[in-house]
């Protein structure tokens, strides 16, 4: 597998639309793999903007990165860098509107 910071084209990793708004996000990357995290540990104790309270899946995060235990599983991508190497990768967030479907 190649070494950590070996370009690669990016590639499309995820793609959210909500039909409602008609806001969308593609997610573009390098890297490997993506994280998916969710609000379901948020219970509406915690105060946002305009005193807005976060409830469970009132949001999420994609984060690009490296596969989970990649160390320890060989048919993974190499995630080891080592000492005098670089470390990069590239992200794209694209944000688009379509007209909202009723």
């Amino acid at each position: 597998s190649a070494s950590p910071g070996t370009k690669v084209p990016v590639r499309l990793a995820a793609s959210v639309y909500d039909p409602k708004s008609g806001r969308g996000m593609d997610l573009l990357t390098d890297a490997p793999g993506v994280q998916f995290y969710t609000g379901n540990f948020l219970d509406g104790s915690f105060t946002g903007k305009e005193g807005v309270r976060y409830k469970k899946n009132h949001g999420f995060c994609l984060e690009t990165q490296g596969f989970p235990n990649a160390v320890n599983t060989p048919s993974f991508p190499n995630v080891i860098l080592r000492p005098g190497q670089t470390y990069k990768h590239t992200t794209v967030h694209r944000f688009y509107v379509r007209p909202p479907q009723s």
